[in-house]
């Protein structure tokens, strides 16, 4: 049994710290809402390592190498990750690897989600299926890591001891996490390029430590309610700060709670403290956890140190001196301890435009009609999976030495999903190869693929997404509307506006969704979307009505901002649904916006060829 026990666990790990001059892989994560680290992309940490070069005081914009975490800035001084437009916080910490291991080889272990995409394993257990990968054992128990899950090699798949449920697994080659040599701190988790001595009086710094004492307002807070027999009433507070001692250590006094309501950055307690004397804070790790952290926990007031300012928290757009992820952090934090701050309101993203009469409205030029509707879905049956396959493929005779990367046997040898499928007249060796991209894999993993997936006669390369036919999603039935309104959106003053709504109902879901049967839910309709009314944003527009019909542009899943199941989301699809700002990054002006979107319509199959037909 490939069962990898604490010991092997140290050796890949940060419990142990290397001496000075071994290199060591480092991994960027982030606190989830269960209490799990979980970690960036290899590219994302290369970004972060190097604006810590440059500024280990500084921010980091995670928009400029990954489009998807476009709201999203780290701020390397309070290492929290700071959400723009709805001003969420998460906790980020530096962790270290052996360079042998998974994110030093660029090896991502993944598994299948209900929507078909695919979530990597955290870094602790991607590591553990790998070495069990690489030791040839047949399959893994990881329940050593407090999962109920047995991984099986020669199936790829992932099964639930519980209920028996299996999901396809996948192991990816990507970009190698970064290297960092010399010694290493004993922990990164908390705030990084503190120093000590006189402190500076830069505006940067002042609001620096002002949130410094924010932060550790509120964990004293936290630990009197908990505990309030195990620190004297009264008393300056002596235990572990939230942030490193210095200029902005904090002597707590008795005070009437600020902000009721108010939900302060969850999961930055660090875990296993103890108030002075001893008495454990059990569970203080999760305190991130939704309904945990309202205004009663936050019943004390702080002392500020000599000399900060009141904080005007108003930097929203980027525009001023603060970035506006140090700036919301730390009007937050302060507000919620109860320290004087001076909140000169953020403008609000202005989400709508002024009200229109209906003789305003009119037909968006050379885009036919001004409404769409989509039913449920009738799949194809007229063709089998296998015919379907076969039609997009030719069959290799004499297949290369190298890895399916569907079930990561090798090409030479049979498919891994042998015993799995047994369809007539294929064998587990037979191997195809994609007629326009040229990728090869055995003929069981495609089928296999398109079995797990819409089967809706279309087929995409896991390689390179190239997509074979037209592909449909699992969009709900709805409306969608489309006309001109007499006003210019920020950046196109020449132009009018395009504006789309997008209506979908609630529901029950259908075979094609998650949870066929059940209700799912339809947030924020309906969905208000903008365009320029110009030549490129009429194009867009057109391609969008085709991603419509071809239901692609919602689907059924988790929210992302809400953490909600069975919902309507977005599908991949950006759209600005912010009228005449872009305080929330989802307006203009955006002079890259209209090209994004095309490449996005693109990788779905819906491309410029699709108007022609």
């Amino acid at each position: 049994m490939a069962r990898q026990g604490a010991g092997a666990m140290l050796a890949s790990g940060t419990l142990g710290f290397p001496p000075q001059n071994l290199a060591r892989v480092v991994v960027w994560e982030w606190l989830n809402e269960h209490g799990r680290w979980r970690p960036y992309s290899a590219a994302v940490c290369h970004h972060i390592e190097n604006v810590l070069k440059e500024d280990a005081r500084g921010s980091v914009v995670l928009g400029q190498v990954d489009v998807q975490l476009t709201p999203y800035v780290i701020d390397l001084q309070s290492m929290h990750q700071f959400r723009q437009d709805t001003g969420t916080m998460r906790p980020v910490r530096r962790n270290f690897y052996d360079p042998s291991s998974a994110p030093g080889k660029g090896i991502v272990w993944e598994w299948e989600n209900d929507n078909s995409s695919w979530t990597p394993y955290d870094m602790d257990i991607c590591i553990t299926i790998q070495n069990a990968y690489e030791k040839q054992h047949p399959w893994l128990d990881l329940s050593s890591l407090g999962f109920c899950y047995l991984i099986y090699f020669s199936s790829m798949s992932q099964m639930n001891r519980q209920t028996q449920r299996k999901r396809r697994l996948r192991r990816r080659m990507d970009l190698a996490y970064p290297l960092t040599m010399g010694s290493i701190p004993k922990s990164q988790s908390w705030p990084v390029g503190t120093s000590t001595g006189t402190p500076c009086s830069c505006p940067q710094c002042l609001l620096v430590n002002s949130t410094r004492a924010a932060s550790n307002a509120i964990l004293a807070s936290q630990r009197r309610k908990l505990y309030p027999g195990a620190v004297r009433q009264s008393s300056t507070f002596a235990g572990a700060a939230l942030w490193p001692a210095g200029t902005g250590t904090v002597a707590v006094a008795g005070g009437t709670a600020k902000g009721e309501g108010l939900r302060v950055p969850g999961g930055a307690f660090a875990p296993n403290q103890s108030v002075p004397g001893g008495v454990p804070l059990p569970g203080l790790n999760n305190l991130n956890r939704p309904g945990t952290q309202r205004g009663a926990g936050l019943g004390a007031r702080a002392t500020v140190p000599p000399g900060v300012p009141a904080l005007p928290v108003k930097n929203l757009n980027g525009t001023g001196p603060v970035h506006p992820a140090l700036a919301g952090m730390t009007g937050i934090l302060m507000c919620a301890a109860g320290l004087p701050v001076c909140l000169t309101r953020a403008p609000k993203p202005i989400l709508h435009p002024p009200p229109i009469s209906k003789s305003d409205i009119k037909p968006v030029p050379g885009v036919n009609g001004i409404c769409r509707k989509t039913k449920k879905k009738h799949l194809k049956k007229s063709k089998t999976p296998e015919d379907v396959v076969r039609r997009y493929i030719q069959k290799v005779k004499n297949p290369p030495d190298e890895d399916c990367i569907i079930c990561m046997e090798r090409l030479v040898t049979s498919s891994g999903y042998e015993g799995v499928l047994s369809p007539r007249g294929i064998k587990a060796e037979v191997v195809g190869k994609l007629g326009k991209c040229g990728h090869m894999y055995h003929l069981l993993c495609l089928l296999a693929m398109y079995n797990n997936g819409n089967k809706d006669g279309s087929l995409q390369c896991p390689t390179c997404k190239a997509i074979y036919g037209e592909k449909t999603g699992t969009q709900p039935p709805g409306k969608m509307e489309f006309h001109l309104i007499p006003h210019s959106l920020p950046g196109y003053t020449d132009s009018k506006t395009i504006r789309i709504v997008y209506d979908i109902p609630t529901g029950i879901q259908g075979p094609e969704h998650p949870n066929p049967g059940k209700k799912f839910t339809a947030r924020g309709f309906p969905r208000h979307c903008y365009l320029p009314d110009n030549e490129k944003g009429r194009k867009v527009l057109k391609l969008l009505i085709v991603a419509w019909d071809r239901r692609l542009i919602f689907t059924i899943g988790t929210s992302n901002t809400t953490g909600e199941s069975d919902t309507v989301v977005w599908n991949e699809i950006h759209h600005k649904t912010e009228f005449g700002s872009n305080l929330t990054g989802h307006g203009y002006p955006d002079p890259n916006y209209l090209d994004n979107v095309l490449a996005e319509l693109l990788a779905q199959g819906v491309s410029e060829a699709t108007l022609k037909d």
